[in-house]
C-alpha cells in the first residue's frame, strides 16, 4: 500500500465487512430503525419481511453483495485515488447513509478536489438521524473519521505510504 489506488483496484477489506457489521449490529429479525425503516440482520433495509428470520451467516453474505454494489455507484462519483483505509471509512460511511446522500455530499466534492483531510473530517457531520443528534452515530463517525485518517492502523502499513503521510490523510 504504498500508494493510492482508483477505486475500481481498492477491494471490500475483511476490516471493512468486519467494520460494518460491528457498527451495525445484529439482529436476527426485523425492527424499526431510528428513523422507522424496517430492519434486519446488519443494518439491511431492502426486501425485509414482517417476521422474517436470518442468519449471521446470510446477512454477512448481503452485506458483501450490498458493499460491492455501492463499491461499483461510489467509483462514478469519487475520482480521486484512495488508500486501502480511506476507502474502508468512506464505504463504512455509505452503507449507512447511502450512495445518493454520499455521492451529493460536501464530503465528495472535497474529495474530488483532493483535500483528502477536509473529507476525512466530513465524515464526522453524518451523525444525525431523523433531524437530531445520536451518540450511536457520533461514536461511529468518530470510528470512521479514524479509520479515514490512517489512526491506529498498523506501523507497517503507515512506513509505507506515500511519504509517511497516510496517517494524516494527508496530499502529496
Amino acid at each position: 500500500m504504498s500508494r493510492r489506488a482508483t477505486i475500481s483496484a481498492l477491494s471490500v477489506s475483511a476490516a471493512l465487512l468486519v467494520g460494518v457489521a460491528v457498527h451495525e449490529g445484529y439482529s436476527d429479525r426485523p425492527y424499526l430503525d431510528l428513523v422507522g425503516i424496517q430492519t434486519i440482520g446488519f443494518g439491511r433495509t431492502e426486501g425485509v419481511r414482517p417476521g422474517e428470520k436470518t442468519t449471521p451467516q446470510r446477512e454477512l453474505i448481503f452485506v458483501l453483495k450490498d458493499l460491492e454494489g455501492r463499491k461499483a455507484v461510489i467509483a462514478l462519483c469519487v475520482k480521486v485515488p484512495l488508500y486501502q483505509h480511506e476507502f474502508d471509512a468512506y464505504m463504512s460511511l455509505a452503507y449507512n447513509i447511502g450512495t445518493s446522500a454520499f455521492c451529493g455530499s460536501t464530503l465528495v466534492k472535497k474529495l474530488n478536489q483532493e483535500d483528502y483531510i477536509g473529507a476525512c473530517r466530513e465524515i464526522q457531520r453524518w451523525n444525525r438521524a431523523g433531524g437530531r443528534e445520536v451518540a450511536g452515530l457520533t461514536k461511529r463517525r468518530q470510528a470512521e473519521y479514524e479509520t479515514c485518517i490512517g489512526k491506529n492502523l498498523p506501523a507497517a502499513v503507515m512506513a509505507t505510504a506515500d511519504n509517511g503521510e497516510a496517517g494524516r490523510g494527508g496530499t502529496q
